[in-house]
């Protein structure tokens, strides 16, 4: 069964203006220059806290005395940054998510 494209392509269109009104108002008031590299060095520096977070949570990372809820709680605050900024570097270089999807991975569902 393929996921109905045009309800896919819509929640990805609203989250990724909900996302970017939050990056417009960090960089208004962080005074951050999100020049044409900042998206893809962003994503890269968000995905690297994912996988401290993930280390944490599977005992291999120091925890410093972190709740095993806190722990979970960093963890799935890191997995939305990561797609809060894989769907701004989307919109910056042009990329429809939706459709790469449907062309790399949903072709393979019947």
């Amino acid at each position: 069964m393929k996921p109905d494209k045009d309800a896919a392509q819509a929640q990805l269109a609203a989250l990724t203006r909900a996302v970017g009104q939050v990056s417009d108002t960090y960089a208004t008031r962080c005074d951050i220059d999100r020049d044409r590299d900042w998206a893809a060095l962003k994503l890269s520096e968000e995905t690297g806290e994912l996988v401290a977070a993930f280390l944490k949570t599977t005992g291999r990372g120091r925890r410093a005395g972190e709740s095993e809820d806190g722990l979970r709680q960093a963890l799935e605050d890191e997995a939305a940054d990561v797609l809060a900024m894989l769907l701004i570097f989307a919109k910056q270089n042009g990329i429809d998510l939706t459709a790469a999807l449907e062309r790399k991975w949903f072709r393979y569902l019947t």
